[in-house]
Order: structure tokens, then sequence, then C-alpha cells
């Protein structure tokens, strides 16, 4: 809860909000193309745009032709954006409330929250090679790290807020 005595934002927490912003947009975008793509019933487009590394070539990736497993696949990719998108909105939270707040509690929940999120995502697809490595699928995770390593510079005490919020 935020008292008249709450330390503003600093230069580089702002800095930070402003990377979850952009973090965020990246990531509701993934969710939206994820709904057109799940609308337009593609399935092979779908896959296309979650495969294409190192180890998941687009060219081997078997797509099914029996309607069960093509809807199982659809809805399953459908999950997978729209929870991407889930946590671009919970982004644009933690952006407002550290540019707002200067909250550690915003900042605790884009380093553990959105971190789960980049980072399975990291581990998961990119660095395993299932995903294709180019500018949207890198420059979320480095986005995260740079407001993760910048936000706290220009944070309040963390002694000050941890009162003030119990």
């Amino acid at each position: 809860m935020m008292t008249s005595h709450a330390s503003p934002a600093g230069t580089a927490a702002r800095i930070g909000a402003g990377l979850f912003l952009l973090w965020s947009i990246l990531h509701i975008w993934v969710g939206f193309a994820g709904i057109k793509q799940f609308i337009g019933g593609d399935l092979a487009s779908f896959w296309a745009v979650l495969t294409g590394g190192p180890n998941a070539p687009r060219s081997l990736v078997q797509i099914p032709t029996d309607p069960v497993t093509v809807k199982t696949h659809l809805f399953t990719l459908l999950n997978f954006t729209v929870d991407v998108g889930g946590y671009g909105v919970l982004g644009l939270f933690v952006a407002w409330l550290i540019w707002t707040q200067a909250s550690w509690l915003g900042y605790a929940l884009g380093l553990v929250v959105i971190g789960i999120c980049d980072l399975t995502f990291t581990f998961a697809m990119l660095l395993s090679g299932v995903i294709e490595p180019n500018f949207p699928t890198i420059a979320g995770p480095i986005i995260w790290v740079l407001a993760i390593i910048v936000t706290p510079f220009g944070m309040p005490s963390w002694k000050g807020e941890a009162l003030r919020t119990l």
C-alpha cells in the first residue's frame, strides 16, 4: 500500500519499468499472435512460429492430420501463447508498480514470476534448440535481464519499503 512518504522511483527504476513495459508489449503480442493462429486453424503455421531451432528444424516437424490430434495441438499451442500474453499483462502491472510507487513487491514479481516465464522459455525452448534464435526470441530474455539489473539502482532502500508494506 502506497503512503504519502513513499520514495518515488529514481531514474534507474524508471528505466527498469520502461524495460518491463517493453517486455510486456512483446509478450502480449505473442498472446494475440497465438489467438490469430488458433482462429486460422493452421497448425503447420502455428508450429512454424515455435520451432526452427537447430534441434527442431521446421522441415522435420511432423504435423498430424487426424482431427483429434490437430485439435489437441491447436488448443495446447493456444494455451502456451495466451499464457505468454498473460505474463505480459503481469509485466504491465510490474512496470506500473515500479514507475508509480518504486515498489519492491513489483520488482520481486518481475524478478521471480516473470523470471520463471523467461528462464523456462530460455532453457526449454531457446537454448534447447527448439525455437529459432532470432531477434524476437532473444529480445525478451535480454530485456528481462536488463530490467532486473537496472531497476534496483533507482529504488528506495529495501528496509524502508519493507516496513511500509507490512
